[in-house]
């Protein structure tokens, strides 16, 4: 049969499940789009950047069982959707991109958007693929699929050729999608040993990443069977439900919440789980690991990188925790600790750390801590929570429980500032029916936030709370505590109402802690005129969060002596003088 190679290319996506597609269309995808447009299974989105896009599908992979799927124009395009690219390989999140290519029937050079693609991508994807026959898109499509969502997932990138895009190529067969079955071989050996370990250690505790956000189940049943406090890295904030007692928090070393880093003090054993001990999660590599380390990933690549492991795991998490779960039930032994003494230390830090961020209320700012309580009172277990990288972000991460896994999306690795605005959208088309709602700092807005004319033209309802303080908030606390000074962090008075306006975003303005309840109410209220909310809250920044302070700690104290004498007498003096 013949077909153009757009029409395999949609065909392809429609099997493998994809229901959006983000990106702009040009000259070289415009085949694509047109074929799109016929399907009755794929919407294509419009999307003001490339790098919306890109954050777009990242927040459909994150938060539904579908892949994010960006089509874009070659060269510039791809250059645009980088940033979302890198966030996905980094992050360890599925992500498909089907970019145009220029003509190769032509043999022509200087072409429009001509650009090695393969090798302006290699850095940040898990495969490149080059379409050369119309007989290849299908399976290099599925291909592609199987690739990003197995093992540790990450982007794909597809280049289509233009004149493969318009013209028609004989295929012999349109096959459908078959999931591929893979066997995870996972030492058996090792489980019994993790087991032993876990079972014979006086005070274990788990630490729990993204990787195992799927795993919630099992990481409970072994937990309470432990007695062991379960503390997670900032972007596995949902891989275990706050509510639960031995829930402690982001973190377990300087960085952390009270709860966590008294919860974890005397551990002599620790089972990590979907964690890289990357900087974030560790406060600059400042947190301590007990000798006795259990680590299990699906990447064999990450073990022994930053702390050695006594015992590594390759495999699912879900598919390990359930072996160790198993191998702990056939060994008869009682855990050296007090589930209540354990409870009562974990719920006391985390109310007195709550009551810290609520003090006298202000009539002239928003308290984080006033804030938060009052978003948890109008929201529900269901909401979706987006943040940004910013002050914001760690401020959410400490003050916001979260009860379901994959219902808090962060950028990590890749950290990359902007994601929040469009994240929070792609993750909407999901799941209209829930509330999805993002958390973002005035200058990571800045970025992205027009990206708000998508959701608006879409009649999307989600609710977007800009942190206004009138900076980079996390970067002008990590200079003015050493430095005393801001430089080239201020970013100025945007009057977010006037940009809600001009795009047709509905507005709220959060002033004081006095009105944070009805304000609250009223964005909430406003999700029925099925458009995004803009909450402009002027925040108070000025307690540091206990992530700020804690890197700040680690990394000064590794500076050799004089170069820390420097710095603290130039910290000093700059405070002193002004």
């Amino acid at each position: 049969m013949n077909k153009t190679g757009a029409e395999l290319v949609v065909f392809a996506l429609e099997q493998i499940g994809v229901e959006y597609t983000f990106g702009v269309p040009g000259v070289h995808n415009t085949e694509i789009y047109d074929s799109l447009n016929s399907s009755k299974k794929i919407e294509p989105i419009l999307v003001t950047h490339e790098c919306g896009a890109a954050f777009m599908g990242l927040g459909v992979s994150c938060t539904s069982k579908s892949i994010g799927t960006c089509v874009i124009v070659p060269a510039a395009g791809v250059t645009n959707a980088m940033s979302g690219i890198g966030e996905a390989f980094l992050d360890g999140i599925p992500l498909l991109i089907i970019s145009g290519g220029t003509r190769r029937d032509t043999n022509k050079s200087y072409q429009l958007h001509q650009l090695n693609q393969e090798k302006l991508v290699a850095a940040i994807t898990k495969k490149y693929f080059l379409i050369e026959h119309h007989s290849q898109i299908i399976s290099t499509i599925y291909e592609a699929y199987n690739i990003a969502t197995s093992g540790e997932p990450g982007p794909v990138f597809i280049e289509v050729p233009v004149e493969i895009q318009m013209f028609r190529g004989e295929v012999n067969n349109m096959p459908v999608y078959k999931k591929l079955i893979t066997e995870n071989k996972i030492d058996l050996i090792k489980i019994k040993q993790a087991a032993e370990l876990l079972s014979n250690a006086k005070a274990p505790g788990i630490y729990v990443g993204w990787g195992a956000v799927d795993a919630v189940e099992f990481t409970k049943n072994i937990s309470e069977k432990l007695i062991a406090p379960v503390c997670t890295t900032l972007q596995g904030k949902s891989s275990f439900p706050a509510s639960h007692p031995f829930h402690s928090g982001f973190g377990f070393g300087a960085n952390a919440v009270p709860a966590s880093q008294a919860a974890f003090k005397d551990i002599d054993a620790m089972l990590a789980v979907g964690v890289r001990f990357s900087e974030l999660g560790t406060g600059s590599f400042g947190a301590k690991v007990p000798e006795k380390l259990i680590h299990i990933d699906i990447n064999p690549e990450v073990f022994n990188k930053n702390y050695p492991a006594t015992i590594c795991i390759e495999g699912d998490a879900t598919e390990v925790l359930k072996l160790i779960d198993e191998e702990l039930k056939k060994i008869n032994f009682l855990s050296n600790r007090n589930a209540e003494s354990l409870k009562n230390l974990i719920a006391t830090e985390k109310n007195n750390y709550n009551n810290e961020w609520k003090k006298e209320k202000r009539n002239d700012i928003v308290s984080p801590g006033y804030f938060f309580e009052s978003l948890i009172k109008f929201s529900d277990d269901d909401a979706y929570i987006f943040v940004d990288d910013g002050a914001h972000t760690y401020l959410t991460t400490e003050l916001m429980p979260i009860e379901k896994g994959r219902h808090f999306v962060t950028p990590t690795d890749f950290n990359c500032m902007g994601f929040c605005v469009p994240a929070a959208i792609g993750s909407k088309f999901m799941n209209k029916e829930k509330n999805v709602i993002g958390i973002v700092g005035d200058g990571a807005f800045l970025m992205t936030g027009m990206e708000l004319v998508t959701a608006v033209t879409q009649k999307l309802a989600m609710l977007i709370f800009i942190f206004h303080d009138g900076e980079l908030g996390q970067i002008a606390q990590f200079q003015q505590i050493p430095m005393n000074r801001k430089t080239a962090s201020v970013i100025g008075d945007i009057n977010f109402e006037d940009f809600a306006k001009s795009i047709g975003a509905n507005f709220v303005s959060m002033n004081n802690d006095l009105e944070i309840d009805e304000k609250m109410k009223s964005a909430f209220d406003l999700l029925k005129d099925n458009l995004p909310v803009i909450i402009d809250v002027k925040i108070d920044y000025s307690k540091k969060t206990l992530m700020t302070k804690g890197v700040v700690k680690t990394n000064l104290s590794r500076f050799p002596l004089s170069e820390k004498i420097r710095f603290t007498l130039r910290a000093a003096l700059r405070h002193i003088t002004g």
